[in-house]
């Protein structure tokens, strides 16, 4: 048999664990390539958002190339720890080290060099697919057509063609350090039971306890101060919950006697501190990956929505024009909503701004506030004589000014001071008006007795009754940009999401390949301890266990494998999204609920595939 025949037999004859090596391997290859697909593509680099999305496109690209060296190198290293006995069986029959070494490289580069054919291919063939998604997601006016991507296959299989062959010579390396004798014993070297300082278990609930206390009391710009030792706090406490806390939670549970004694539980705790040690760094690694997975794309998708809805309640008015200088203009507007069949209903107003304090402040009537409340549907105001109302600054505005208007006196002609009446608060809306911070509505009897203002601006306001939100945003752009000065709601949100399309898609698509990445680290760990469970199970078999009892042990173990650190991350997440929520005065509870139920599913989905599998590997050995 030649050199290369058996590395292509050793690849197949470890298909289980090399399998979800090369799939992870290809899955990381076919997103690079549709990153590289989409930048390239020729409508994109000549577009209106060309030079943003290439930008994004490749700064994800780069940021997933660099995370798929650390994972496949981690993947590598796995699938070596778990083949130590057969390496072992190789040199006694006589392969020098350096033909072992020689052997896994040509492995790796074969392995690597199909999931660059395959990811390449896969990405290729679902490009149209994947185009028409980028579209809808992008929010793009023009289609993505279907092209060959030459620079996106060169750069796709240059990089990642050198970056197996450095994982491959890194690999061969680490294998020089390992002798004989360890390579025989495997992953059967004798362990001492796992012990757990109570110190550091009290220390992992102080560090969570104080990390999640800061994180959900803390307000507005507190939070952003607050992130960088949150995030340090947690990190270090969830390293403490697997290495410490959940082997001493372990240790009691084994205590308890009518719980260890009960079904077959005693199979199941009695490795499960060995696996929670053993698999601590494998969990607090993962959990590290998909809190911030959850996080990001969770933030992603609460921020885009947050943005959207705070600027339709702040400018509710479908269109509006400022300074209207000629008459003709307005009915040039007119006449182009009559061209997009909007049917509108219209308002006039003019504010005036006095100097008060060194500011301009916008002092008005309950006419003018009136004409634009009854095109929104708010309701509208009387006052008495005397009266003055003073509408503070909207509370989602985080930057709002923090003064009390009510401390504010507005000089009248005459030198008299007159102070807003605090009876009257909330009885005004701040959004009515759109773009003023805070303003004063005075009865008509007290306006009356201002002196002559310093500045007065012209608005009118359509708002639409009805038509179709297509015309509704094909008219705002139409006027947008034949106005300046002209404000089209519908279009202004349509043209933020395009924007914001872009750094939802990528990081939408990084955040998948975290995901993946983090079960991908599962699975290899679960792989690492199947020749001991096969050995296990094919033994206790002998006294009377069941099939069914079999599934159930191996079930609960795969489940702890799969859902202690997702569980978590979810956790974390949770609190890391609320307190953004707090940071912008706005609940994402609905975003942040939606994120975090459907990574839950995929995982769920996730550990029902690999339980089936792996039960079937089993079953396979012992009857």
């Amino acid at each position: 048999m030649k050199f290369y025949q058996l590395a292509i037999k050793n690849v197949v004859r470890n298909q289980n664990v090399y399998l979800a090596y090369f799939l992870s391997s290809l899955f990381t290859v076919m997103i690079f390539f549709t990153f590289a697909n989409f930048a390239f593509h020729p409508a994109i680099a000549s577009g209106a958002l060309g030079r943003n999305v290439t930008v994004g496109m490749l700064v994800a690209g780069g940021i997933i190339y660099a995370f798929s060296f650390f994972f496949i190198l981690y993947s590598m290293g796995s699938f070596l720890q778990s083949r130590k006995k057969e390496f072992g069986v190789f040199m006694i029959q006589g392969m020098a080290p350096r033909q072992l070494r020689w052997l896994v490289f040509i492995e790796n580069m074969l392995l690597g060099l199909l999931a660059i054919i395959f990811g390449i291919s896969l990405g290729t063939v679902f490009s149209k697919a994947i185009l028409l998604i980028a579209e809808n997601v992008l929010i793009m006016e023009d289609q993505l057509p279907f092209y060959f991507p030459t620079r996106a296959i060169t750069l796709t299989f240059g990089s990642f063609i050198i970056l197996f062959f450095i994982i491959s010579l890194f690999m061969t390396n680490v294998l020089r350090t390992n002798k004989l004798v360890t390579l025989i014993k495997g992953e059967q070297v004798a362990k001492s039971e796992p012990k757990a300082s109570v110190i550091l278990t009290i220390l992992a609930v102080i560090l969570l306890g104080i990390g999640y206390a800061i994180a959900l009391t803390v307000k507005a710009q507190a939070v952003i101060m607050a992130l960088v030792p949150v995030v340090i706090i947690v990190v270090i406490g969830t390293y403490f919950l697997f290495t410490q806390l959940s082997v001493f939670l372990i240790h009691r549970l084994k205590n308890r006697k009518l719980l260890f004694w009960r079904g077959t539980n005693m199979l199941l705790f009695s490795d499960l501190t060995y696996r929670m040690k053993d698999n601590a760094r494998a969990f607090f690694l993962v959990a590290i990956i998909s809190t911030v997975t959850f996080s990001a794309i969770g933030s992603l998708v609460g921020f885009s929505s947050l943005i959207t809805d705070s600027f339709r309640t702040a400018q509710p008015i479908s269109f509006e024009y400022l300074h209207p200088d000629e008459e003709d203009e307005v009915s040039i507007i007119e006449q182009t909503l009559a061209d997009h069949d909007l049917t509108v209903e219209k308002a006039e107003i003019e504010l005036t701004f006095f100097e008060q304090d060194g500011r301009q402040t916008l002092i008005t009537t309950p006419d003018h506030y009136n004409a634009y409340a009854k095109l929104i549907g708010e309701k509208e105001i009387r006052l008495m004589d005397q009266d003055m109302l003073a509408v503070k600054p909207s509370e989602r505005n985080v930057m709002q000014d923090k003064i009390d208007l009510h401390n504010i006196g507005i000089d009248l002609a005459d030198g008299e001071q007159v102070f807003a009446n605090e009876e009257l608060s909330g009885l005004a809306k701040q959004d009515v008006l759109p773009e003023i911070r805070y303003y004063f509505i005075m009865s008509d009897e007290l306006y009356a007795k201002l002196p002559d203002p310093d500045a007065t601006e012209k608005r009118v306001a359509w708002q639409v009754v009805e038509g179709s939100s297509d015309n509704i945003i094909d008219a705002g752009q139409v006027l947008t940009e034949q106005f300046a000065g002209f404000m089209a709601v519908d279009w202004a949100i349509y043209d933020i999401k395009k924007g914001w399309s872009v750094v939802l898609f990528v990081g939408l698509f990084i955040g998948i390949v975290f995901f993946v990445a983090a079960g991908s680290f599962l699975y290899f760990r679960l792989y690492r301890d199947l020749e001991d469970d096969k050995y296990k199970f094919t033994a206790i078999r002998k006294i009377g266990l069941t099939t069914k009892e079999m599934k159930r042990v191996i079930s609960r173990q795969i489940g702890l494998l799969f859902f202690a650190p997702i569980i978590v991350a979810i956790i974390h997440g949770a609190v890391a999204l609320t307190a953004l929520s707090h940071m912008f005065g706005e609940s994402l509870f609905i975003e942040s609920t939606l994120v975090l139920a459907s990574f839950f599913v995929i995982q769920v989905i996730y550990f029902l595939v690999v339980k089936y599998f792996y039960t079937k590997q089993i079953e396979h050995v012992i009857h």
